[in-house]
């Protein structure tokens, strides 16, 4: 484990903000007794905490961003840029990648970056855009759209269920022609989404293999079908279990290449809009350093611990 760092810089976005400042004031608190020097700045826009991190990457530790999926996700590229770490305060609605990282709640947060257990993870990439979840087109595109503030602030996060019925009623089907690691494949298509993590949607499971540290990228795809079919499909979409359906088609791979009828369809990436088809997504395994929990249900089990873990077993 690296020593623990001595100068973090904390990000947050007040829109974001669902904590009190005294949970924030505790957190801080906690930071410092552990040895942590925290110097805390606001920022309005993905914009302004880009700049904010460019403009002083040579000062820092760590950098900590409190927001949702799309604040971070737009920070993921100067993060490289300037070779630094990153740690979360899930102050958003969905909160997918801090589910990803074991981390649920804000003094949770604040405990995990403490104890500076640090994993390495991928990131995705869809034409030159970074994201840490899920990228789509088609019915989660239109997902998107319904979740506005207005909707968000009102609803929570079952404002993403309220999302999900009004898409399901206005979006149309499309055709896909797929290039997955050099292997063709054509569908017609509702929904198909990229998954770099495990959660997306407010705690929907990319697939049940799924981890934002395995080096692959998650496909799946809706064929067209009747709205009570749908229907009957959301427990497996909500568990990653839609492998189990014929009206489901699923795929790995490192790289994908998209092609839809029509073309210039919108792709989103955690939550944002980012990109048009044509679409080549990709995933950079171990791209980024991140403080997780040491039992987060979106990372592999380190090999230490498991051979630990069957030591124990074996010995019983």
């Amino acid at each position: 484990m690296p020593s623990a760092p001595t100068h973090a810089l904390l990000v947050l976005n007040p829109k974001s903000r669902s904590g009190s400042s005294a949970d924030l004031d505790a957190g801080l608190e906690l930071l410092r007794d552990a040895g942590m020097k925290v110097e805390e700045v606001a920022s309005s826009s993905p914009d302004e905490t880009r700049e904010i991190i460019r403009s002083r990457c040579g000062e820092f530790d760590l950098v900590i961003i409190g927001g949702g999926d799309g604040t971070i996700s737009s920070a993921a590229g100067v993060l490289l840029e300037c070779r630094l770490p990153l740690a979360i305060l899930p102050l958003g609605t969905a909160n997918d990648l801090a589910r990803s990282l074991g981390i649920n709640e804000l003094q949770q947060a604040f405990s995990t970056i403490a104890a500076n257990n640090r994993r390495a993870i991928d990131l995705g990439e869809v034409n030159g855009h970074y994201f840490f979840n899920v990228a789509n087109v088609g019915l989660g595109v239109m997902v998107t759209r319904q979740l506005t503030d207005e909707v968000k602030k009102r609803w929570g996060v079952f404002s993403y269920l309220r999302a999900l019925g009004v898409a399901l009623v206005r979006s149309g089907q499309f055709r896909a022609r797929l290039l997955i690691d050099g292997n063709k494949t054509h569908l017609r298509s509702i929904q198909l989404a990229v998954g770099n993590g495990r959660f997306y949607g407010g705690g929907n499971v990319v697939d049940d293999d799924a981890t934002i540290d395995d080096g692959l990228l998650n496909l799946y795809s809706l064929r067209p079908q009747r709205f009570w079919e749908l229907l009957t499909l959301a427990p497996l979409l909500r568990g990653g279990r839609h492998d189990l359906a014929r009206r489901v088609f699923n795929a790995t791979g490192r790289q994908i290449e998209l092609e839809t009828v029509p073309a210039g369809m919108e792709v989103h990436a955690d939550g944002e809009p980012v990109a048009q088809t044509p679409a080549t997504f990709r995933v950079l395994p171990g791209a980024l350093e991140v403080v997780a929990s040491t039992a987060a249900p979106g990372l592999t089990v380190p090999a230490e611990a498991a051979a630990a873990k069957g030591g124990v077993g074996s010995g019983g």
